[in-house]
């Protein structure tokens, strides 16, 4: 299956993108595959770009290694925010960490529409650049900044006011309605105000994957996370009973810095705003340096005006992967909802569980990413039999990387899940949960290395449509529905609650390489690019 639609492609600039006669190479020729580089690309390495020729040609290891290292810095990095809001919102008390473990399902269903299109922008772009379509690939880079940055205000103002509503409609434990959800809609609703902030560095960090540089977006992230856990403490306690004066025997600081302002904090708003502050910081950095330097897609602010042909493309290919993401957020939704039946201890012991469980699977969503763009731009360049050895090849290093983190996973979980949680009621029973669920989820470690990067390369192949089948069935049949008849047919309680979880990636993983074996998805979605002006002219 190909969601290559047969009508013409444009990209904006008045010239034919068949006009080109360039084709890649011949794809049964493996070429100097194992010990070349190839020509040299012409992508600045200043830049911490590995586009170009080091992708579709020469070794496999290196591009897919050097492609893959800075995303999971990247989602490491992600996850810090989680986890700074986590580590702190802990030490204010249990029912705020459940709170924003309620909340993020919310958040990502909105956020999914989006990220939906933006993953298409990346596709577009991995394709063309692989093509050598430098000036489509940019183009592709503008009409994505602009359709999905609009969207984003759309999305924070819908989330906005619908947030209470939905939270109130979840089957929730009594104790779990009065002390929690308040709590959440609170957070929400601050982050909700500022989607577009956030939305800016998703574009920008997506897109330049899509060109092969995913350094760059990497050391944008470190200074974002670097704002956001300086603020957090700040901004949730002020300068009353602040964990991080104790810390440091600045007591008497507070007390003046107090008195002096009156400051106490936000709370869980507070992390929330500090979230969104860090956020805008890496937007404006990441919009500076795509429209402002040489780094990335050649892209210019003429590029930003509405070219309806592209963002039918990129609404053809962004919407399998908005409505993958959606249900992805539904189910979260839905496993949500089957969790708020249980008591406190249990609900913040499924969020912290989460939240632990993303930084293990780093590894594995790293290398999915770094395939989507190898598949993608190897397919641009007419080379499929690359892009499959690319796959196999990062599928078996996932699923061997992810069964010794299953192992570190099993030994240190106690301590670990300890570490998050202070001296605050229910603490012992949140972390007796949460070490049982995390230890039971590490059995599906191996699988999802396998599908992340199996999923991945669906989606640079612009099979989007594939990988949302593929997830659907591993969210809904292997996991939604596994949870609610452990837990609600057999009554196994929360620990049924944990067994289901670890079933999904199992279904998953098997699924997607039956499908993947099939070889359908070998077929690039792009036309031949528009001509660079300097190929034009020669």
């Amino acid at each position: 299956m190909n969601d290559r639609p047969p009508s013409d492609k444009s990209d904006g600039s008045g010239t034919d993108p068949s006009s080109s006669s360039a084709k890649g190479p011949d794809p049964n020729d493996d070429g100097p595959d194992l010990d070349s580089d190839g020509p040299e690309s012409t992508a600045d390495p200043s830049d911490g770009d590995d586009s170009g020729d080091s992708i579709t040609q020469g070794s496999l290891i290196r591009p897919l290694i050097g492609l893959a290292w800075p995303i999971v810095v990247i989602q490491l990095l992600q996850v810090t925010y989680n986890i700074a809001d986590t580590l702190w919102l802990g030490r204010l008390s249990a029912d705020a960490v459940g709170a924003i473990s309620l909340a993020f399902p919310l958040i990502f269903l909105l956020i999914a529409v989006a990220g939906g299109f933006t993953t298409a922008g990346a596709i577009l772009v991995a394709q063309y650049t692989g093509a050598k379509g430098e000036r489509s690939a940019g183009h592709v880079t503008g009409q994505t900044v602009s359709f999905v940055g609009l969207l984003s205000v759309v999305i924070g103002v819908v989330g906005y006011f619908y947030t209470r509503p939905a939270l109130e409609l979840l089957p929730s434990d009594p104790e779990t309605s009065a002390s929690v959800i308040p709590l959440a809609a609170d957070y929400m609703e601050v982050i909700f105000m500022g989607i577009p902030l956030m939305f800016g560095f998703f574009i920008f960090s997506a897109l330049m994957r899509g060109y092969g540089d995913t350094r760059t977006p990497m050391f944008v992230m470190v200074v974002s996370v670097g704002l956001n856990v300086v603020l957090d403490p700040f901004f949730i306690f002020g300068f009353a009973g602040n964990p991080l004066f104790e810390w440091v025997g600045l007591g008497g600081l507070e007390a003046t810095l107090e008195a002096a302002t009156g400051f106490t904090g936000l709370g869980i708003e507070g992390a929330a705003l500090a979230t969104i502050l860090s956020r805008g910081v890496g937007t404006a950095i990441g919009l500076w340096l795509l429209f402002g330097t040489g780094i990335g897609p050649a892209v210019t602010f003429e590029h930003l005006r509405p070219d309806f042909p592209v963002i039918r493309d990129i609404i053809r290919l962004g919407t399998p992967s908005m409505v993958e993401q959606s249900t992805s957020a539904l189910a979260m939704i839905t496993l949500t909802a089957m969790i708020v039946t249980f008591t406190p201890p249990v609900v913040a012991a499924y969020g912290l569980g989460n939240r632990l469980i993303s930084l293990v699977f780093l590894p594995a969503m790293g290398l999915g990413r770094a395939i989507d763009t190898m598949v993608g731009q190897n397919l641009g360049a007419n080379r499929p039999d690359r892009a499959s050895r690319a796959t196999w090849l990062a599928a078996g290093t996932g699923a061997g990387v992810m069964a010794v983190v299953a192992v570190v996973a099993v030994v240190f979980t106690e301590p670990i899940v300890g570490a998050f949680m202070g001296d605050v009621p229910d603490a012992a029973a949140t972390i007796a949960n949460g070490v049982e669920y995390v230890r039971i989820r590490s059995v599906e470690f191996t699988f999802i290395g396998v599908t992340q990067v199996i999923l991945g390369a669906f989606r640079g192949a612009g099979n989007t449509r594939t990988a949302m089948v593929i997830s659907i069935m591993t969210l809904w049949v292997g996991r939604v529905t596994s949870v609610y008849a452990l837990v609600f047919v057999f009554e196994w309680g929360a620990t049924g609650v944990w067994v289901g979880m670890a079933l999904g990636n199992i279904v998953g993983a098997v699924l997607g390489v039956a499908w993947f074996l099939r070889g359908t998805w070998k077929e690039r979605y792009i036309d031949e690019p528009a001509l660079d002006a300097d190929e034009a002219v020669s």
